[in-house]
């Protein structure tokens, strides 16, 4: 089984970028939703690291479209960049998406409110876009985008919301209360994005598999078993976290437990970008 490393290191950072920007916008519109009114001071704070992760990310992911999706067109069409760009609806639209999201960070970070809004429209918009060339065009980036909900949010709730919770000067108690009240609304958006999610993945694997048998006799299916088993792995993580972690949320000590297994969950998902990295270099089953 030949494998692309290039090309599978590629992808990595691609997801984990995207991830990034989507988790970013998660966190400002979901999780942060009550605490912009009851902690403005902790919310502006939380928000701004959000939106630094989200800038990083979708600048990462906005310079990958360009080298290697429009760059390539063009070069093999013998036309400009703002050809390919104006050659076909979808790719105008993701080009429009791309733009808007990177300014809408930029402004996010600077603190200006409506930059966020700008952000959830390239970063939401630039996969649904894709539902403009049929769905089966849009359903990995629909993948994408529903791992980025779940998985993305849950790295910025960890990196931008607990840390600031944790480091404001508020006592022991309030802090606790704070981390709880983001995970309790957390928890819903995980819930929905990972319906997507596997609603979209066996859709996927489907359409490639073609037949069952080729599910443990491919290389292919292969790669595919050994994705599924630490999916499990998440799933098992994710559902420990809200079944016997959240509720006993409500102090500073319980935050910190939840934080552990959390970053477990965040380890074992990297885990599986990294087997879809190799998993999408593979030709798929004849």
């Amino acid at each position: 089984m030949d494998i692309n490393i290039p090309g599978v290191i590629i992808g990595i950072v691609a997801f984990i970028c995207s991830f990034m920007a989507i988790g970013a916008v998660g966190f400002r519109f979901v999780v942060l939703r009550g605490e912009a009114a009851a902690e403005p001071a902790i919310a502006g704070r939380a928000a701004r690291r959000a939106a630094i992760y989200g800038l990083i990310g979708y600048v990462v992911t906005s310079l990958m479209y360009v080298a290697f999706d429009l760059a390539p067109a063009a070069q093999k069409k013998g036309i400009s960049l703002l050809s390919v760009v104006t050659s076909e609806t979808q790719t105008t639209v993701e080009t429009i998406c791309v733009v808007l999201g990177v300014i809408g960070f930029l402004l996010a970070v600077s603190r200006i409110g409506a930059g966020w809004l700008l952000a959830a429209i390239g970063t939401i918009g630039e996969p649904l876009a894709s539902l403009l060339s049929g769905w089966n065009r849009a359903i990995n980036p629909i993948h994408v985008l529903a791992g980025g909900l779940w998985i993305g949010t849950l790295f910025i709730l960890l990196m931008a919301g607990f840390t600031t919770v944790r480091r404001s000067g508020m006592d022991a108690v309030r802090r606790g209360e704070l981390a709880a009240n983001m995970v309790h609304r957390f928890s819903p958006l995980a819930l929905w994005a990972f319906a997507l999610l596997a609603f979209t993945g066996v859709n996927t694997a489907w359409r490639h598999l073609k037949v069952l048998s080729n599910l443990w006799s491919t290389p292919y299916g292969y790669t595919l078993i050994a994705k599924l088993c630490v999916v499990l792995v998440v799933v098992a993580l994710g559902a420990w976290n809200w079944r016997k972690q959240r509720p006993l949320l409500g102090t500073e000590s319980a935050a910190a437990v939840l934080r552990r297994s959390a970053t477990a969950e965040l380890i074992a998902a990297t885990v599986v970008l990294a087997i879809t990295s190799v998993l999408v270099s593979l030709p798929s089953p004849k």
